[in-house]
């Protein structure tokens, strides 16, 4: 039978998402069942281990198909992107009333109610998704009220769907000195793929999760002597976003941050670990 990326593919020897029936050999099929992230972050893991590092990170308001559920975990599939994984079965919730406004800075507070002095709840990353059940005003401060009544400030969320189209190298910027995190993909901590994909899926573009992924399939190869801000450059490992035809932006290891870096002086300090870029492209709108 065929061997399918797991990252992109449910199967295991006992089961498998039932498009896969005929590609893969398992005991049993399932189309799997919708469910929706209910906390601010969850890790989703290759195995249901805490032990295993992430591969990624889905945030408040994501969905994904549910394909089994044991041991206080369960196994998906995330709608944004495909990606596989394991996730804490606490972290979803089925029959969530669906999203209306996306948090659009890097961070924002959730409070009991409409009032900034209340102690907060929680800390939602750009990128969550909540829906949204009425406004309030409290001490001449703009809320949206949530479902459970809990309160975000206005000017950090908008209707989903506000950015489509827009410049996704400013939402990257809004990142820096955001921690880097390895699989993160959030405004508390993120990796250079995800950086990417985040930034884009915020201004509408679907896009993969890993480097190699991106790599591969996202936009078109370019040369060099082409490059405009926008564009990716690609090491093996690594990827960058050019804010400039002499800058990029890039969640590191170097920095432990998200950094902007002069691309020549940063060809040379990753040299040693991973070599020359592998080579660029364009993301298409």
């Amino acid at each position: 039978m065929t061997i399918l990326d797991r990252r992109l593919h449910a199967y295991r020897s006992d089961l498998a998402e039932a498009g896969l029936e005929g590609k893969v050999e398992a005991s049993r099929f399932t189309q799997g069942a919708p469910a929706r992230v209910a906390v601010p972050v969850v890790a989703l893991r290759p195995e249901p281990d805490l032990a295993r590092g992430i591969d990624t990170e889905l945030l408040l308001g994501e969905d994904v198909t549910v394909f089994d559920r044991a041991g206080g975990w369960c196994w998906v599939k995330a709608a944004s992107d495909g990606y596989v994984g394991y996730v804490a079965a606490d972290a979803l919730l089925e029959g969530r009333p669906a999203p209306t406004h996306i948090v659009t800075v890097q961070r924002s507070f959730v409070y009991p109610e409409p009032e900034l002095r209340k102690p907060h709840q929680a800390i939602l990353s750009m990128g969550s998704r909540v829906h949204v059940a009425g406004v309030a005003e409290a001490r001449g401060n703009r809320y949206v009220v949530l479902e459970d009544g809990t309160a975000i400030f206005a000017k950090h969320v908008q209707p989903i769907g506000a950015l489509d189209g827009a410049d996704y190298v400013e939402i990257v910027a809004r990142f820096l000195e955001t921690p880097y995190l390895w699989g993160g993909r959030s405004g508390l901590g993120i990796d250079c793929s995800g950086l990417v994909q985040l930034a884009m899926l915020m201004t509408g573009r679907a896009v993969p999760r890993d480097t190699d992924m991106q790599a591969a399939g996202l936009g078109q190869p370019i040369d060099r002597s082409e490059i405009r801000r926008g564009d990716l450059v690609f090491w093996n490992g690594h990827v960058a976003v050019f804010e400039d035809p002499e800058t990029i932006l890039h969640a590191n290891g170097h920095s432990m941050t998200v950094a902007r870096e002069n691309f020549e002086a940063a060809v040379e300090r990753i040299g040693w670990l991973y070599e020359q870029p592998t080579g660029y492209r364009r993301p298409i709108s």
